[in-house]
């Protein structure tokens, strides 16, 4: 099944949890960085975040907040300051929340507490969910053994995840194929710089599954081949593509906040919209986070950058 089709079977949305709880949110977020029109200020109005634009999913991954917000609560409060309804959450906050690795000290888990573990990460995603969120995507390590290689697919059905992000590799691929197809979720490569789609001939590591398919991060990319458009890679493999990464480099390699780099973002974002493809576009924030600002008043620069290139 191609990507733009999984991709779009979303989540049942339930109702938000309140605008209260919105505005509790927009606490940690310095007023002087808002506006009428900031994502924030439109989230908290119709007291459910909405970052599809026009057609677009625009979401974020949680590796934007690293470092000041950590837990499952608190990211959940940053995307919703930010009007972020799609996200691909980090390994930590979902460990940390259902108490996945604890076991580590007292040997392989039992049946029970994997299972206490998958409840409490379809707690999680109810969370999420009443908020106005979809966790689209997942992003933790996979364990060594074949039982914890499963296990990281079934806490992909638990959170409601269409697919599984991890950095490119070959024989990962190779291994992690029969699991994805038994589990009908994707494992989506990563790429950096040195390890981008191949472009002259059909990439190796798709041949190893009908589910393996690719995070593509266009700013990498953009970088690592000095300047190239991303938009081939994409038009070439967009059936693929489970998610992007979007960040602004410059070809030299540098991260700018987003309008001062060279990464056409603008001209992507519309390529999915006129194409009305559905696989998100998450935000990654990788730039210098200027002096008197916060990884949250940041992100929600991206996403206004983002409901702007797609008006």
């Amino acid at each position: 099944m191609k990507t733009r089709i999984i991709a779009n079977e979303l989540t049942t949305r339930r109702a938000f949890l309140g605008s209260a709880a919105v505005l509790a949110a927009c606490a940690i977020v310095p007023g002087r960085v808002l506006g009428a029109e900031s994502p924030l200020m439109i989230a908290a109005a119709s007291d459910k975040p909405n970052s599809v634009f026009n057609g677009v999913r625009i979401g974020c991954i949680t590796y934007s907040y690293r470092g000041a917000i950590n837990s499952a609560q608190d990211t959940l409060k940053a995307l919703i300051q930010d009007g972020l309804s799609e996200v691909e959450l980090m390994g930590g906050p979902i460990q940390a929340f259902a108490g996945i690795g604890k076991e580590a000290q007292s040997g392989k888990p039992t049946d029970a507490e994997l299972e206490a573990q998958l409840a409490k990460c379809r707690e999680l995603r109810k969370i999420y969910n009443d908020a106005g969120v979809n966790i689209h995507i997942h992003k933790m390590d996979f364990g060594p053994s074949d039982e914890a290689i499963d296990f990281s697919f079934q806490v992909a059905k638990a959170l409601g995840c269409v697919g599984i992000t991890t950095e490119r590799s070959e024989s990962l691929a190779r291994k992690l194929a029969p699991f994805a197809d038994k589990h009908k979720i994707w494992v989506a490569f990563h790429n950096h710089t040195n390890n981008y789609p191949v472009m002259d001939k059909p990439d190796p590591i798709l041949a190893y599954g009908q589910y393996i398919g690719f995070n593509f991060d266009i700013g990498h990319y953009f970088a690592g081949t000095k300047g190239l458009s991303p938009i081939p890679v994409i038009e070439k493999y967009h059936d693929r593509i489970v998610s992007l990464h979007v960040k602004d480099r410059t070809a030299d390699g540098g991260n700018l906040p987003w309008g001062q780099g060279k990464t056409p973002i603008k001209e992507v974002l519309q390529l999915m919209k006129e194409e009305k493809w559905t696989f998100p576009a998450d935000i990654e924030l990788e730039y210098q986070i200027p002096s008197g600002s916060n990884a949250v008043a940041e992100v929600g620069k991206c996403v206004q950058y983002c409901r702007e290139a797609l008006a």
